[in-house]
C-alpha cells in the first residue's frame, strides 16, 4: 500500500489512479491528520508526502515518520511544486528517499517509485503473494495451498488477497467488510465469518494460518 498526502484533490486522484493503474495499491488523504489515522491502521510501504499542507506541512510531517521507530523506515518521497535548490537539500537532508517536483511527468513519476521501493527492499511483484505454503497469483486469478490449485469465488479470492497483503496485521470484521464488500454493502460483520470458515475449509492445511482475534477479527499469520 502506498499513502499520498497531496491537498490538491485533482493531483491526488491522478496520482492514486495511476499508482493503482500501475499495480500498486493506493490511499489519497487531504493532509496530515489523515495520514497519522491511517497509519495507526495500517504501515504502508512507501509515502508520497507534499509540503504546502495545511495543518502540519510536509517536512513538519516528515519530521515526525522519521522520529517515530514504528514509521522511520517507510520510505518517503517529497512530491512538491518547491523546487529550489535549497528545498530539495533540506528535504533528503531531513530523511526522504527522493524529491520530485511539479509538474512531472507520469512515466518519470512511476520509475521513481519504483526505484525508490527496490532500494528500500519493499519492492515486490503485486501480482504474487506468498505464505508459507500458500501462493496467491493475482493476475492469473490462482490461489496454491500445499501445491494444490483451490477454486475460490471472487469475495473468498479478494478476502485471502487482502489478508496476505495485510500479513501480521489484525483486521477488524467491519474494515474487511468495507474494503471487500463496499461501504454501501447492507449486510453485517457474520457475513465475514462465514465466508473465512469456507476459505479455511477450502485451503486446507493452509487454512490454519488465517487467525481468528477474539472480539476484533482476524489476521494472516506471519
Amino acid at each position: 500500500m502506498i499513502y499520498c498526502v497531496e491537498d490538491e484533490r485533482n493531483i491526488r486522484e491522478l496520482i492514486v489512479y495511476t499508482l493503482e493503474s500501475s499495480g500498486y495499491p493506493a490511499k489519497g488523504f487531504g493532509g496530515g491528520k489523515e495520514l497519522y489515522q491511517s497509519i495507526e491502521e495500517e504501515i504502508p510501504e512507501l509515502i508520497l508526502l507534499d509540503i504546502m499542507l495545511p495543518g502540519d506541512d510536509g517536512m513538519k510531517i516528515l519530521e515526525k515518520l522519521k522520529s517515530s521507530e514504528r514509521t522511520k523506515f517507510i520510505p518517503v518521497i517529497l512530491v512538491t511544486a518547491k523546487g529550489a535548490e535549497y528545498d530539495k537539500v533540506m528535504g533528503l537532508n531531513c530523511g526522504a528517499d527522493d524529491y520530485i517536483t511539479k509538474p512531472f511527468g507520469m512515466m518519470e513519476f512511476i520509475a521513481r517509485v519504483k526505484a525508490v521501493l527496490r532500494r528500500s527492499g519493499r519492492e515486490r511483484p503485486f501480482d504474487i503473494l506468498e505464505n508459507g505454503e500458500l501462493k496467491l497469483l493475482e493476475k492469473q486469478h490462482q490461489v496454491i495451498a500445499a501445491g494444490r490449485e483451490v477454486a475460490l469465488t471472487f469475495k473468498e479470492f479478494e478476502l485471502l488477497k487482502y489478508l496476505m497483503e495485510n500479513q501480521g496485521i489484525v483486521l477488524s470484521r467491519d474494515r474487511i467488510l468495507s474494503h471487500i464488500w463496499g461501504y454501501d454493502f447492507d449486510g453485517e460483520t457474520r457475513t465475514v465469518d462465514v465466508h473465512i470458515r469456507t476459505l479455511r475449509q477450502k485451503l486446507g492445511a493452509c487454512g490454519e494460518r488465517i487467525e481468528t482475534v477474539r472480539g476484533v477479527g482476524y489476521k494472516m499469520g506471519d
